[in-house]
């Protein structure tokens, strides 16, 4: 008992003084707790962002209702006849009828509306909040049903997006879709509209010129057609009493497709894990930053404390009970900055869930739902960050609590210790980037290639270091005698305390170069694309029954001089040799003029073009071909074929559609007897489109959201561009912040820990500019070595984005372009960041009085 109250006591004793210790150096802990706090806040915002995306997916319900079983399609067209919903009603199934669509605004922007059977979809989800005894149930709100019963042009919006519409434009309850004036109510976000404006079926089918028609029917779950049931409805049963019920109603199931909630949720997964995977890496990146930050301040704050390590346990106390009470400052720091960092995270969220929302949704059609943080991921942050703080600082304390007492304080042994570990370090990411370069040669999954492109993020800032001094060393015979013979000295000496900090910065130098590379690539490699692809004036998606109609009024336009056609419609693949396995694809056919002038190919067998007309090949998109590792020769079926074999004979680029792509011939698809309308035309125009525009619109009454002009696709294409790379683009700032913050809170202690040497210049005659002027230049010149590092770096990480991650994770070929505009302006970045760290805290060291400064302690 006396032996554990004296343990405890000596461990108070500890943490009393380590507590004293911060209180009189509180810059020391501020720099632990900055680089936690931004690490965990970068990893947070981006993890919960991620997660409720995903939650998003699995939890596909209809706009103002609760969760669809299933929903009903049409198989070949984009529309369904309302008689289908009716007989369902009929049969007492519980359903929803919706309406999607497009409607343009006086500004020219699209909007998507959709629409519901409202009373329905809110007596439905109230239902299942009674079922479930929800408490979150919601049970009042402003939506006045029977105007919206009636007909009368009323919207639903979501406040958040009924905030970013007033930011758009001026302040107003109006907003005019398709030349119909609508006035907007605004709801709660916790109904889950997201980005959408949602209508009764009386307005939209009217507004969306689809009377009669629907989109789609959502199926919930009813009550089973045996009341002594026991075990619950399976997706199979339901659907054959769908069939059934259908079928005694006269309708024709088999034009019918009815797609089950899992299957939906899953494909969306399925389709935006890369997406996903490179957010996580991106914020990976940055806790990497941030722990490199904290790290430097917990050595910092060891290295400060040396001395006084020694003489504690000088006056006997126990090398253990040291290492543990250092043990628990850690603990503490690391707890404090996470709280710190969650919240920050959390409110980060609220700021990228709108950017990713967007981006998702014009990419791959899924809405997701408002946030809701969880307290797990406060506990696997706490968990990760603990473990990446050990990990780091575990050596340095069990080197620093074994330190002979005797020499505890001296200076040259620490020196010689981290040349030796410089080394070891360079040493050690030789070695870990060959392995990369082996393994990349063998990789063929775009994970394993992240996980690579991971392990060559973290050997690039090992590097620096030892690269550092030998270019110092390199530089030392070339200096004047004197002063700067002290400068280039001392430069050696302070590579140590800063190595770290400028890791940190290495590493964000080599994301923004590489993220830059590739952006900047994708844009040039995505214009030229629309350039090739793009051939005719105007491209028009019309609803199936006013195809006709359009076709007669373009073919008596004596200015038309070309009409091009395109199918569209959802299959599956599956290889000869697996036929198992079912890939979800859109089917499409063009004219023969199309397929010639406007399809980019990446490769195509030696005869192509005779056997693909004769319907013996099909191409293929790349991200097909890459995806289900499909290349020319493989043989495939496609369900909307009857299973007829095809070779595949082409692999073209496609930067447009998420989902894999294949191409038959005309002649093929009108023999399969698929839909003979086409879903879509491209016109060649001779003059001004705008009247023909016009015209189709008075005529036939088509929106002007369904027509598109060469130049507005490739304006919206480039938008959607740059609204998908927004959010890695603000995470690379962020990370690059961080690690601007991480050199100025690197350079704050090391000019305070140089305040001896610096005051003992001005005693022998430097004056004080001269020691500002000195200062700068180690700065800068090591501040240039790292950008000179980054360069190559950076680029090789761009490549490696560019021609493994990004090929193999989207399927998009890029050819790699050099933005050295964009290079220079991340030097310059770094080197203006360098010039805030240090001017200011060595204006403040430079301006205290002298002695003060002489009785500091030396570093």
């Amino acid at each position: 008992m006396m032996t554990d109250s004296s343990s405890i006591s000596r461990l108070r004793l500890c943490l009393r003084l380590f507590v004293s210790h911060y209180r009189h150096a509180p810059l020391q802990a501020s720099a632990i707790l900055l680089g936690i706090m931004l690490a965990v806040t970068l990893l947070i915002g981006v993890y919960a962002t991620n997660e409720n995306a995903k939650q998003s997916y699995g939890n596909v319900s209809e706009l103002l209702s609760q969760q669809a079983r299933l929903s009903i399609s049409h198989r070949t067209e984009s529309s369904i006849d309302e008689s289908v919903y009716f007989a369902l009603a009929n049969g007492g199934f519980n359903t929803i009828a919706s309406i999607e669509g497009i409607a343009t605004d006086e500004q020219g922007r699209l909007w998507r509306v959709n629409s519901s059977d409202i009373i329905a979809a809110i007596s439905s989800r109230k239902q299942q909040n009674t079922d479930s005894h929800s408490s979150a149930a919601i049970t009042s709100t402003n939506i006045p049903l029977a105007e919206l019963l009636s007909g009368q042009a009323k919207v639903l919006m979501s406040l958040s997006q009924r905030d970013r519409l007033d930011n758009l434009s001026r302040k107003t309850d109006r907003l005019v879709l398709n030349k119909v004036p609508v006035e907007i109510i605004a709801i709660d976000d916790n109904w889950g509209l997201g980005t959408a404006i949602l209508a009764d079926i009386s307005l939209a089918q009217p507004l969306l010129n689809m009377q009669g028609k629907l989109s789609y029917i959502a199926v919930f779950d009813s009550k089973p057609a045996d009341p002594n049931a026991t075990a619950p409805e399976s997706d199979e049963q339901l659907i054959a009493r769908l069939t059934d019920a259908l079928t005694q109603a006269g309708i024709d199931t088999s034009k019918l497709t009815f797609t089950t909630r899992t299957s939906e949720g899953e494909s969306l997964t399925a389709l935006t894990a890369s997406f996903h995977l490179n957010l996580d890496a991106m914020s990976m990146l940055a806790f990497v930053v941030g722990l490199f930050i904290a790290y430097n301040g917990v050595r910092y704050s060891l290295m400060k404390r040396q001395k006084l390590l020694v003489q504690i346990m000088q006056q006997g106390i126990d090398r253990r009970t040291v290492m543990f009470a250092l043990s628990l400052e850690i603990i503490c720091l690391v707890f404090v900055g996470c709280i710190l960092g969650f919240i920050g995270g959390l409110q980060l969220s609220q700021w990228l869930q709108p950017m990713v929302a967007i981006t998702l949704e014009q990419l791959y059609g899924a809405k997701l739902l408002p946030g809701i943080w969880q307290w797990q991921w406060f506990v696997q942050a706490l968990i990760l960050t603990l473990s990446a703080a050990f990990a780091a600082c575990i050596p340095m304390l069990i080197s620093l609590i074994k330190t002979p007492l005797a020499q505890g304080a001296q200076k040259q042994p620490q020196n010689q210790q981290f040349n030796i570990i410089h080394w070891r370090q360079f040493v050690i990411a030789v070695l870990l980037l060959l392995i990369c370069t082996v393994g990349f040669a063998f990789t063929e999954q775009y994970r394993h290639s992240l996980v690579l492109l991971g392990i060559i993020s973290v050997a690039i800032p090992l590097l620096l270091p030892q690269c550092l001094h030998w270019a110092v060393n390199l530089l030392s015979p070339f200096m004047p005698k004197g002063l700067w013979q002290y400068v280039i000295a001392e430069t050696k000496e302070i590579i140590a305390p800063l190595a770290l900090a400028m890791m940190a910065m290495l590493l964000a130098l080599c994301a923004n170069i590489a993220m830059n590379t590739l952006v900047g690539s994708f844009e040039i490699t995505l214009k030229k694309w629309l350039d090739a692809r793009l051939h005719a004036d105007l491209y028009i998606r019309p609803n199936p029954n006013q195809i006709d109609a359009l076709i007669l009024l373009l073919n008596n336009d004596p200015k038309v001089e070309a009409i091009y056609d395109q199918w569209t419609i959802d299959s599956n693949l599956n290889r000869i040799e697996t036929p198992q396995t079912q890939v979800p694809i859109d089917l499409v056919s063009r004219d023969h003029l199309s397929l010639t002038e406007t399809t980019v190919f990446k490769i195509t067998a030696d005869d192509f073009w005779p056997e693909f007309t004769q319907g013996h090949y099909v191409m293929i998109s790349e991200p097909l071909s890459i995806k289900y590792q499909l290349d020319i020769g493989d043989k495939i079926q496609l369900s909307q074929l009857n299973q007829h074999t095809l070779t595949v004979g082409g692999i073209y680029y496609d930067y447009g559609n998420p989902q894999g792509e294949a191409i038959i011939t005309q002649s093929l698809w009108q023999q399969s007897q698929l839909p003979a309308k086409p879903i879509s035309l491209a016109v060649s125009y001779q003059g001004d489109i705008t009247p023909l525009q016009d015209s189709i619109s008075q005529k036939i009454n088509l929106s002007s959201a369904y027509m598109y002009s060469q130049q507005r696709i490739k304006t919206e294409a480039i938008t959607i561009f740059n609204k998908t790379f927004s959010i890695t683009v603000v995470l690379n700032s962020l990370t690059l912040l961080v690690a601007a913050i991480g050199l100025f809170s690197a350079c704050m202690m090391l000019t305070q820990a140089r305040q001896a040497p610096l005051a003992r210049l001005y005693a022998l005659g430097v004056s004080r500019n001269q020691l500002r002027i000195m200062v700068l230049v180690q700065m800068l010149f090591i501040v240039l070595l790292t950008c000179l590092v980054a360069l190559p770096t950076g680029a090789l990480l761009g490549y490696l984005l560019i021609h493994k991650v990004t090929l193999q994770a989207f399927g998009w070929s890029i050819a790699m372009v050099w933005d050295w505009a964009a290079y220079f302006q991340v030097v310059v970045i770094a080197i203006v960041s360098c010039l805030f760290a240090v001017c200011l805290p060595l204006y403040w060291q430079t301006r205290r009085p002298l002695i003060s400064s002489l009785q500091q302690e030396a570093l």
